[in-house]
This record gives structure tokens, sequence and C-alpha cells, in this order.
């Protein structure tokens, strides 16, 4: 036995199965066939393209590395574990990676799977295992190259090192590899990926999975490269005076939208922030590149809704799953009745931003777009940051309270922390919240019911004023009557309608008409207190129900909608924003392309809330300080996140621009100058990469002293 371990003659037949060639070429040939096998099975990533290549030179690189390491060492006998290890490593990462694709639509690093997996364990443990389960021919092939070691590691690993001419013409192999792929990283279109603009999720389809963990560890430890900001740098805008709106730009096509009044001239959503001053005064570069693009930027206009609300109450929801197809007339009238009435979008998009619900939630509640930060969440990382542009510190300061709640464990995705430092009374499952029932998902309508009375009572008996937060969880997936107990709950009333529906477009219908039963007890409470008048309602959905997307590729998100389009086309995320009160006496239309992260200053705006429209990645949507068919950096954008490594699409008042296709669309009759696609998508790089620096250097703490 002893021989047999240290490469004695008892492995001599192992050894003339493979020969010298085997032991050169194993550890490269397994690591690229990880990186094919992933490829193969993931159906959103074109399989042969310029990536291809970029993977097989990285692939060769790191197997290259892995091969040397293990012929250095003395000790053959560990040399031999050690590479079963780093194998057997391999395809559990791989597995899990690939797992993370078919649960979540998303790759990510393993630094956030670490942090996340006690929560996602713990809460979705069933759809964990259904997850698992659909993987298994994945994770049987992804441990092939382990059985095969397992039974050649004497003629891979052999008994003797190589020769000092071999390994050094294999380092200058490694070395030719890793330089050909980082220059074809770097020198390309995809160079943006591989370094300012680095996620796992991004950089997986362009240079392997290998890859993207290399640069996962070497930005942990060297931090992520600066972006050239300077490229992103608007013309200086002109001084900004009062003038009365463009009335050919009025986000409402319907008379009810128009005032009652002559026209008057408004002012700008400012604070006297003098960024020009700050810049000239600043060491940091960062932090005066900050100050200088914040200069460029053109205030939004104040405008015949600015202050309609004011010193009036604001609920907002941000519903798990919720999205259009869940809106119907009989099972969900309510939600047909918000969406019908008040404000009407008819343009309102909840992109996918790469982090789930967290990423949407993050988008509804700063009105900023979620970035990465490493393994972070723009969500996660705001808790070491000042978030005083949030509605919660914004109504806070105006005497308001400012309860918050979530009917799921009070600490998934760090919520104990978040929300109390974006100035809320927080709440949820095990820290404040109690349900009558402990059932997954839990009910919406019992945490309305246990919830809505208390702050209603307080602004009817003592002229307490509310913005109340919720983040429901009804609508989670996934959606079948075994695992979904709101979902069971409505099964007959969806059965006896939609008969012929698949099991997941039932369920999906389902598990939402409690999120419509928790909307119908709130606005039966408003009413019979007498105050829908003086209450906003404001919801919309974290993101797409993007679980009803099966791993064999059924999808039945499209079978719900009754047409077909893609994970990454822009129409997959067109989306309900309801906006309602018993005040609005007519539907208001309103047109404009927006998202979520167009929420938070457009209700600055509606309550009269003294706010700095250039600090937030969204606008006001009533602005209307801009023209349709011309570039403008206040202009309505609505930038989609770059979840496929293709670009960011973006839609504006002009057009679409789809990143999948590289194509712009202008909108009938409207003709744009030869400049404007490019210098949107420069302004959308802008919002992105200065969406993150905000965060990143507590930027809300460095002009804040200037707002007294």
């Amino acid at each position: 036995m002893n021989r047999y371990l240290s490469g004695g003659a008892g492995y001599t037949g192992r050894r003339n199965l493979g020969g010298p060639a085997l032991a050169l070429l194993f550890f490269p040939v397994a690591v690229l066939y990880h990186e094919l096998l992933l490829r193969v099975f993931d159906r959103d990533v074109p399989f042969f393209d310029l990536a291809l290549l970029r993977i097989l030179l990285f692939s060769a690189a790191a197997g290259l590395a892995l091969t040397l390491i293990l012929d250095l060492l003395p000790w053959r006998r560990a040399a031999r574990i050690a590479g079963g290890v780093v194998l057997g490593l391999t395809a559990v990462i791989f597995c899990v990676e690939r797992g993370c694709r078919a649960m979540f639509g998303l790759y990510y690093g393993v630094g956030f799977m670490g942090v996340m997996a006690g929560d996602v364990m713990g809460g979705f443990g069933s759809t964990v295992s259904r997850v698992v389960i659909n993987l298994i021919p994945f994770i049987l092939l992804s441990f092939l190259p382990l059985a095969a070691y397992v039974l050649l590691r004497g003629a891979i690993v052999p008994g003797q090192g190589q020769e000092t001419p071999v390994r050094i013409i294999l380092a200058a192999v490694l070395v030719a590899c890793q330089l050909t792929a980082f220059l074809l990283s770097t020198l390309g279109p995809v160079k943006n990926y591989y370094t300012y603009e680095f996620t796992p999720n991004t950089a997986v389809p362009h240079f392997g999975l290998t890859a993207a963990l290399r640069l996962e560890l070497e930005y942990a430890v060297a931090g992520t490269p600066a972006p050239p900001l300077d490229q992103f740098l608007d013309d200086p805008a002109p001084t900004a005076s009062p003038s009365a709106p463009d009335e050919s730009a009025q986000p409402s096509g319907e008379p009810s939208a128009q005032p009652s009044q002559p026209p008057k001239e408004y002012g700008f959503n400012t604070l006297d922030i003098d960024f020009a001053a700050l810049a000239e005064g600043e060491e940091n570069e960062t932090v005066r590149n900050i100050h200088e693009y914040m200069a460029t930027l053109t205030p939004s206009q104040q405008n015949e809704y600015t202050g309609m609300f004011e010193g009036k109450n604001l609920i907002l929801i941000t519903a798990e799953g919720f999205a259009t197809p869940a809106i119907d007339q009989e099972l969900t009238p309510t939600l047909y009745q918000l969406s019908r009435e008040g404000f009407v979008f008819h343009n309102f998009y909840q992109p996918d931003w790469t982090q789930s619900t967290v990423g949407g939630e993050f988008a509804v509640m700063t009105g900023v777009i979620p970035n990465w930060f490493g393994k972070r969440t723009a969500m996660s990382m705001s808790v070491e940051r000042t978030m005083s542009q949030t509605l919660g510190w914004k109504f806070r300061e105006e005497g308001y309270s400012v309860p918050a709640w979530h009917d799921h464990t009070h600490s998934y995705y760090g919520r104990d922390r978040t929300h109390p430092n974006m100035g809320y009374d927080y709440a949820g499952v095990g820290g404040g919240l109690e349900l009558p029932h402990d059932v997954w998902p839990n009910s919406d309508l019992e945490m309305m019911e246990a919830t809505v009375d208390g702050y209603i009572s307080d602004y009817v008996e003592n002229g307490q004023p509310f913005h109340a937060y919720y983040m429901t969880v009804s609508g989670h997936g996934y959606y079948n009557w075994g695992g979904n107990a709101m979902s069971r709950k409505h099964r007959e009333a969806v059965e006896a309608k939609y008969p012929d529906l698949s099991e997941t477009s039932q369920a999906y219908l389902a598990c939402n008409m409690e999120l419509d039963l928790a909307l119908e007890y709130l606005v039966d409470k408003l009413e019979a207190a007498g105050i829908a008048d003086d209450t906003l309602i404001v919801m919309t959905g974290d993101h797409y129900p993007y679980l009803m997307v099966m791993e064999d590729g059924t999808d039945y998100y499209n079978e719900l909608r009754g047409f077909e389009d893609k994970e990454g086309d822009t129409s997959r995320y067109r989306s309900t924003l309801l906006m309602w009160s018993g005040a609005i006496e007519e539907p208001v239309d309103v047109d404009v392309p927006c998202t979520s992260v167009d929420i938070v200053p457009t209700l600055c705006n509606l309550f009269g809330l003294s706010y700095d429209s250039r600090l937030y990645s969204g606008r006001d949507v009533f602005a209307t300080n801009y023209e349709p068919d011309q570039y403008s950096n206040c202009m309505p954008l609505a930038v989609f996140a770059n979840n496929k490594g293709q670009g960011n699409s973006w839609i504006t008042a002009a057009g679409i621009y789809e990143a999948s296709a590289k194509t712009f669309t202008p909108n009938e009759g409207v003709e744009v100058d030869e400049d404007y696609v490019k210098r949107v998508h420069r302004l959308v790089a802008a919002k992105v990469n200065y969406a993150k620096l905000i965060i990143q250097e507590d930027y809300y703490a460095l002009v804040q002293p200037l707002e007294e």
C-alpha cells in the first residue's frame, strides 16, 4: 500500500494508460471541461463567440498553474490528495453556480453565496431541493473529471516530478495563455466587465467562471479598478432658471392631467449645494469627480403636481414577485381597481438589477441604481453609509411616524440593519412582527391586519401623519400547490376560472390573490377612517416573477402574458406602478418611460419635500423640462441592468435601445440627431457608475451639511 501511494510499482499500469501527455494536459482539459459544461447548460449565453477563445486561454492557464504547483510539491502523496481536493471543490463550485443560475437567473460571487447560504437554506430549503433535483444531470457530469482522476491519479501526478526544461516550457505556455487572454479581455469591447464594471454575473459569460473567481479574489484584496470617470462627464448644464413648463411634454395625455389654473412659472427641485465650489476644494480625486458630475446635471423642474400631497400620508409597498399579469378583474379586483385609478403609468418598468429581491427593493427605497461592491450588494453596503436622501429620513424630519414591516424573517438580507439606517422603525417576523400562522410564504393580509390600525388611529386621534413601508412575501415562488401556502389557499378560485393554465401560472395568480386581499383590507380601513383622501398608496414589484422560468427552459411567464419574449428584452420587465389616493377623482395618464428608481424623486416632488433631484439616479416623472426628441441629462430614461453581459438596454421618450440586438428603434414619428444614441450610452454609463460611487464614497454624508 505504501508503494502504491508513493507512486511505486503499483502505478505502472495506470501510468501506461496515459503516458507523459496525461500528466501535462489533464488539469487544463479538466478546467476547460467544467467551463464548457457550464456554458452548454446556460441557454441564455451563445456557445460560439469570441468569449469561447478567452475562456479556453484562461482555462489552459489555470490548469497549467495547477499542474506546475502539484508538480513542484516534493511530497507526491500530498500532491495527489491536493489534486483530488481541488477537483472536488471545482465540481462543487460549478454545481452551486449552476444552481444559482437556475434559481435566480444569475451567477453569484463565492463571497456573496457564503454570506447568504444560511438565509437561503433556512428560508427556501424546499426550493433549493427542487433545484438540486433538476440539476442531477449537471452534477453527475461535473464529477466525471474527479472520477477519472481517482482512477488515473498515479499517471496524472507521477512519482517523479517533471524535468526542469519541461517545467520551463509549461510556465512559458501558461504565461502566454494568460497574457493573451488578458489582452483580449482588457483591450477589447469587454474591458469594462473585466475591470471597473466587474461582477461575477457579467464576467462568467465573457471570461468563464475560473477567471471570474480569480478576479473576485483579486479585487477583494486590491480593490476594483476605478472607472475612467472623465469619459462620463457631460457638457456643463446651463444655469438653472425658472421657466414655464413645456406643455408639449406633459406626462399626461388626458384633459384631466392639465392644470385647472393659468400656467405659472416653476422653480427647480434643488438644495443649496454649490457642486462646483465643492469640487474646487476637494483633494480626493474620486469625490471631486462626483462633485463635477453633479455640477453638469440639469435639475428637474417643479410642476403642477409639486406639493399635491404635502402634509398627507404615504404608504409605500414593495411587493414580492408582483407584475402586471397578477392583475385580474375577477381574481384580484383591488389590484385591478387601483391600477386604473389615480396615476396610471403606461410605460413603467422594474428592471432585473441582478440582485434578486434586495436589488429591486433598494431601487424602490432609495432612487439609486443598485450596484455590486465585490461580494456585497448596494443594500448591504448602505448599512455603513449615510442614507439621508431616503424617504424614511425625509418624512421623519417632517415629523411623520415611519414604521416599516416585512412578513418574512426580520433579519433576511440584513433588513434589521438596512431599514433602520434608512430612517424606518422596522419590524419583521421574529423581530417585532407576530403573525397568527407560520407558513411559507406568510400572509400579506395577516401582516396588514397586524399593523394598519396602529398608524391609522394615531393619525385620526392625534393628528400624527405617517409614512408606512411594507415589503411583502405572499407572491414568492416557487409557484405550485405543494410548496406555496398562499397558492394552495386560493387554488380553487383560480382553477375554476383558468382550468387550462399550467399549475405554475395558476399558482402565481393564486398567491397574488393574498396580496390583493391585503390591499383590499388596507383601502377599506383608510376609507372607514375617512382618510383615504389624505393618503397616497404606492406599490410596485421587486422584480418580475423569474421563478416562473423553469430549468428546462419552459417559460410560464410568457404563457401567462400570452406573448413571447426572453430574459434580457426590455419588454420582460414592463410592469405596473400603483399610485392611488381617494383624493384623485379622475385617472391621470402617465406615458413617460420610467423605472423603480424614479419613485423616490417623484414622491419627494408630490409631497413637497426638500430635496435635490441631482442626487438620485431617477427623476420626477412629472418634470417637463426636456424635449422628447432631443438629448438632455434630465430627460426620462429607463436604465436596465447589464444582466447578460451584453451591455445596458435603455428607453427614452424617443425610443428603445435593446442591448441584446445592439439596435435603437425610435418611436413612430420621432427623429433624433446622429449622436443621440452615443450620448445616451454615455449618460447611462454615468448613471450606473456614479450610483455606485454615491454609496462607495458615502457621498450623502459629504453634502448633507450644506442642506441645512
